[in-house]
């Protein structure tokens, strides 16, 4: 089977909105300005470029392709370029795996949601186990959330997701072949 497969899908060669650099607010702008700019029918096509960055926008950029397929029917396809890392993963998950694309020689990196803080404890006893318990809170909410987007990514695949959670804590590299032989996207341009 050949890598090449870009004749086949020549909507792929000129994507609509065409992402690259780290996942933030500035992307979640240039996304929805992009977006904005698309024709408005047919099937729209979605690049990205990126070693990842801010989980939330990715999972609101992610939203917006949800909502356009939901409540106009519009097909959009996802074409990852070089590097799909981290929040870029996540992004991916908001498109069927049907409908996702690697270029030849792409990496995909999955791996789970980081979170640095520190928890100060001052005051009177009885103020402080409401601080822990909103930490907690937060952990726990965040693991539900990480846990939805896991869920995402591998629906559809041969990745089972058990197999993701226990790959993720070590930052798993998935290269092209490997991506489409499990089935995580459709094929490799």
């Amino acid at each position: 089977m050949t890598d090449h497969k870009a004749n086949s899908y020549p909507l792929l060669a000129v994507p609509h909105i065409q992402l690259h650099g780290p996942v933030n607010e500035m992307m979640y702008a240039t996304f929805k300005d992009q977006l904005a700019s698309a024709p408005g029918d047919g099937p729209i096509v979605v690049s990205i470029t990126t070693l990842g960055g801010d989980p939330e926008m990715a999972r609101a950029m992610g939203d917006s392709i949800r909502l356009l397929r939901e409540y106009t029917g519009r097909e959009a396809l996802f074409l990852g370029k070089v590097a799909v890392y981290s929040a870029g993963a996540t992004f991916m998950s908001a498109f069927p795996v049907d409908k996702r694309f690697l270029t030849r020689n792409s990496r995909i990196m999955i791996h789970e949601r980081i979170m640095e803080s520190t928890v100060h404890l001052t005051g009177p006893l009885n103020t402080l186990a409401p601080v822990l318990k909103a930490k907690l809170n937060e952990i726990e909410d965040s693991i539900r959330i990480q846990e939805e987007g896991f869920a995402d990514l591998v629906r559809g695949s041969k990745v089972t997701l058990d197999e993701l959670k226990e790959r993720a804590p070590n930052n798993w590299y998935i290269e092209a072949n490997e991506a489409r032989e499990l089935g995580l996207v459709l094929d490799i341009i």
